[in-house]
């Protein structure tokens, strides 16, 4: 996949350091490529439910953010992005301790595209191989031109 603005890589880095909520979770984007992105975020007590496991609600927030900025990649450098629809599912508990959170565009459109994501479990940040699947997320993802405030 090509993306559109050349500069596509350094707009997602400068866009996911404004988001406060990815500060609020510890989240990182870890790696960045023409339609797929990689956020990681640590297993935090303050983040997780009542049995100890990071929280449904943060595992779709972060993944939320990964299919959204997959899809952010390869539109064009006036683009803003919104998720307009997610399906997730939960396959085992988060327990960590640290978290990949990986996501891919299946179908990019003008205006609407497809993306798929997963968050994967791993012993640590070294730990390249996907231990263990979290959750699985079917994004559909806006492309949005022309309007102020939404710049992504």
């Amino acid at each position: 996949m090509q993306p559109a603005d050349p500069l596509y890589a350094q707009r997602l880095r400068d866009s996911f350091e404004r988001q406060a909520v990815m500060k609020t979770l510890g989240a990182e984007l870890d790696s960045v490529q023409p339609g797929k992105v990689c956020i990681t975020m640590w297993h935090r007590p303050e983040l997780t439910q009542q049995h100890g496991f990071l929280h449904a609600g943060i595992v779709s927030t972060a993944l939320d953010s990964a299919c959204g900025y997959a899809a952010y990649s390869l539109m064009p450098e006036e683009a803003a992005v919104l998720t307009i629809e997610f399906k997730v599912n939960l396959i085992s508990p988060a327990r960590g301790p640290w978290f990949r959170c990986e996501a891919e565009v299946l179908k990019p459109g003008r205006t609407i595209s497809v993306v798929e994501g997963r968050v994967w479990g791993a012993a640590d940040p070294g730990d390249k191989t996907p231990r263990k699947l979290v959750a699985s997320m079917s994004a559909t993802v806006m492309t949005v031109l022309g309007r102020d405030g939404l710049k992504y």
